[in-house]
């Protein structure tokens, strides 16, 4: 998985990132709120694990403002060392779908994780659809105009990547992360799997869907 963690004590962020890691996850950091949000509404996660009491804008708000702007919807582990009920009732308000108290095993936060990441799948509509293009995530089956589009197994993570984010841009960095993680190839392989996929969406039907921004990155244009 792709994480997000903030949390504003810097030891516990080390062991954090030197665990998950090992377990062969990769994590982007944040030590405040602001921050944080920012990365959040930016970045393609899997799950974010958000202390609640954080410097700025706490835990709460961050939540309350990631549902709101956020257009999909990303699993949220609180963490934090307040165990009152009322406490743990409002991160479930602001929209955390998990509470964790400190101290903690590390063993048990990555088992947490793995559960939401698992529920946030299975919640998962199988169809996904961008105009007329349809994507079956069960099957992997890809459409457009109800014809059938055959397309390499990178190229349909790519296409996969453009449709859960749509309407929203992804970056080069972002899709290469989501391809390759911290271990990208040496050339230019994320141009040549682009291009590809446009030989197989776009060639046969006379109008892009997959438009590169220029200097930002790649999106699904839904009225193609």
């Amino acid at each position: 998985m792709h994480i997000l963690v903030v949390e504003d004590h810097a030891l516990l962020a080390k062991n954090l990132a030197d665990g998950l890691e090992l377990h062969g996850h990769t994590a982007d950091f944040a030590g405040n709120g602001e921050l944080g949000l920012e990365l959040a509404l930016e970045n393609h996660y899997d799950l974010m694990i958000l202390d609640l009491g954080l410097p700025g804008i706490d835990g709460l708000e961050v939540c309350r403002r990631l549902r709101a702007r956020l257009a999909r919807r990303m699993p949220v582990l609180m963490l934090t060392a307040r165990d009152a009920l009322q406490d743990k009732l409002s991160g479930f308000d602001s929209g955390a779908d998990d509470y964790l108290l400190k101290p903690f095993a590390l063993e048990e936060l990555l088992a947490r994780c793995k559960v939401l990441a698992r529920r946030h799948t299975l919640h998962q509509e199988h169809l996904l659809a961008i105009g007329s293009l349809r994507i079956d995530r069960q099957t992997q089956a890809v459409t457009r105009e109800g014809r059938a589009v055959r397309v390499h197994p990178v190229g349909y993570q790519i296409l996969l990547a453009l449709a859960e984010a749509h309407p929203r841009v992804l970056t080069r960095s972002e899709l290469t992360q989501k391809l390759w993680h911290d271990a990208p190839p040496d050339s230019d392989a994320l141009r040549t799997h682009l291009y590809q996929l446009r030989q197989s969406l776009d060639k046969p039907f006379g109008a892009a869907m997959l438009l590169t921004v220029h200097g930002v990155g790649f999106k699904l244009d839904a009225s193609a």
